[in-house]
């Protein structure tokens, strides 16, 4: 295993695109694999990336464009994992470009696999989302900040601008990151005086510039979204809860940071300090005070933030939120850790080998063995691929026409809208305030599906009553769940189509 330190120690840049390689084969395949069906995360964005809007009722729109990019560029589920995965190398390689600068080649791979013990990375990247996607973006705002603060170049200014736009397209969450940065620009004796050079609003220009449609949608809807945000961040209810939730916040944090503790838990043993591991393994501790305080900011200053305002605003805050925070949790244990040595290396290495291996077998456990337990199934071995063959069936054979409309839940007519040959577009809920895209018009003309599991399936829904109060009920749809988990039983309505004749009178 000293060989194989060895190695890694002469040829650390070799070691981390093997390390990228690996990470991604495996957590691509693995969802591949166990996925029968796509995540509630993957249908809700296809439903929403195929109208290609700036803005939606939800959140910002990135993620849901890359995912119908990706499916109209390639096809396949597969490539939805592998879309998330390519994502997480990306924010990796950034981490890597500026931790290679502070603690060398080496230092930069350890701190890339002790985050990596994190299953922000792994097991729930598979579910590509605006927690996902946000990441790389994170990852270059704060290679940005600290190249800019260090060196002062126009182009980093302008990157940590790009950086910080095109996080907004991402996820608000942003804002947690960008006001640590702005307060430490105030008040550090150093990074204040960038304040005298034009790179601070290099970066405010361009970051406006980079978000500026998106902000005209959010003024010109109400600022929509932020609804959607009040509603996941619930309002304290008392006094203990200005204590209590937060605290539960930092605790979840702590505890899905166990395993990277874990993997850099070699750096505090004493015992490796003979003659024969004294030899270095190449790591060049190369910062100054300054990085060392900026790495700490970009460490621990947005998971801070987020505590701090979720006492001011009285709102709890969601434990998922933590994706980004720990970016730089392993360059900060690099950085301010002892001298890494052979058997530190090969100690690491191995911890985070177990972690790996353990991870993913937990994800099989997870979405294949404990399914065959369960009374109730999971999103991932539900039939979406037989109802949307089943309900493209039965409207052609009723209609003689293509299923062009599915009315419904998110994810029952999402499941359609994905699987269905004819690949439906969906009035999200009945509502045309969720689906202000969808012209009613057409879609009276072109006929539509109504579907519901809620209640009694041989009556139509109230709520959908209003755009479909004419649809007719149909016999139940009844499908069985994968992996002998029983069946599902979908009610449905067909609503025909009614041409408009060019006078403007229905036939």
């Amino acid at each position: 295993m000293i060989k194989l330190t060895d190695a890694i120690r002469q040829h650390p840049t070799q070691a981390f695109l093997t390390f990228l390689v690996l990470h991604a084969v495996v957590w691509t395949v693995l969802p591949a694999l166990f996925f029968i069906n796509l995540p509630l995360d993957l249908i809700e964005g296809l439903v929403y990336g195929r109208e290609w809007q700036l803005g939606y009722d939800k959140l910002p729109p990135l993620p849901w464009w890359m995912l119908e990019a990706t499916y109209r560029l390639f096809g396949p589920d597969l490539f939805f994992y592998a879309l998330s995965q390519l994502t997480v190398l990306a924010t990796f390689a950034l981490i890597w470009v500026m931790a290679r600068q502070l603690v060398g080649p080496v230092g930069a791979l350890v701190a890339i696999l002790i985050i990596d013990g994190m299953h922000y990375f792994t097991f729930t990247a598979s579910k590509f989302n605006h927690d996902v996607v946000q990441l790389p973006f994170w990852a270059i705002t704060g290679f940005a900040y600290w190249a800019a603060l260090r060196g002062g170049r126009t182009v980093h200014w302008a990157l940590l601008g790009l950086g910080i736009g095109m996080a907004v397209w991402a996820k608000y969450f942003v804002v947690v990151l960008v006001l640590p940065l702005v307060l430490f620009g105030l008040f550090d004796r150093d990074a204040r005086q960038s304040l005298a050079t034009p790179g601070p609003w290099i970066a405010v220009a361009v970051a406006l510039v980079v978000m500026a449609p998106h902000l005209v949608w959010l003024m010109q809807n109400d600022f929509l979204p932020f609804t959607y945000a009040d509603a996941r961040a619930v309002q304290f209810k008392g006094g203990m809860d200005y204590l209590a939730k937060p605290s539960r916040f930092a605790l979840s944090q702590l505890l899905f940071m166990l395993p990277s503790l874990l993997i850099a838990a070699p750096y505090l043993r004493r015992d490796v300090r003979g003659p024969e591991t004294a030899i270095k393994s190449g790591v060049e501790v190369l910062a100054n005070a300054f990085d060392r305080r900026i790495v700490a900011l970009l460490t621990f200053g947005p998971a801070a933030m987020t505590v701090l305002l979720s006492l001011e605003t009285g709102r709890g805050a969601v434990a998922l939120w933590g994706y980004p925070l720990w970016l730089f949790l392993g360059l900060w244990i690099v950085l301010n850790a002892r001298p890494l040595e052979r058997v530190t290396l090969w100690r690491i290495g191995f911890l985070w080998g177990v972690i790996f291996i353990g991870t993913a077998a937990v994800f099989v456990i997870e979405y294949d063995i404990s399914q065959r337990f369960r009374l109730h199934y999971t999103a991932v071995v539900y039939p979406g691929k037989q109802l949307g063959a089943e309900m493209s069936r039965r409207y052609r054979e009723l209609t003689g026409q293509p299923l062009a409309y599915v009315i419904g839940t998110m994810w029952l007519s999402g499941n359609i809208a994905h699987y269905a040959p004819e690949q439906p577009r969906v009035l999200i809920d009945g509502s045309p305030a969720r689906a202000p895209w969808i012209d009613l018009d057409d879609l009276r003309a072109r006929g539509a599906v109504v579907v519901w599991v809620a209640g009694d399936p041989d009556v139509l829904p109230p709520v959908f009553r209003a755009v479909a109060g004419d649809a007719q009920v149909q016999p139940v749809v009844t499908l069985p769940l994968h992996i002998g988990a029983g069946v599902t039983q979908v009610g449905w309505a067909l609503l025909r189509p009614r041409p408009v004749p060019r006078d403007g009178a229905e036939k």
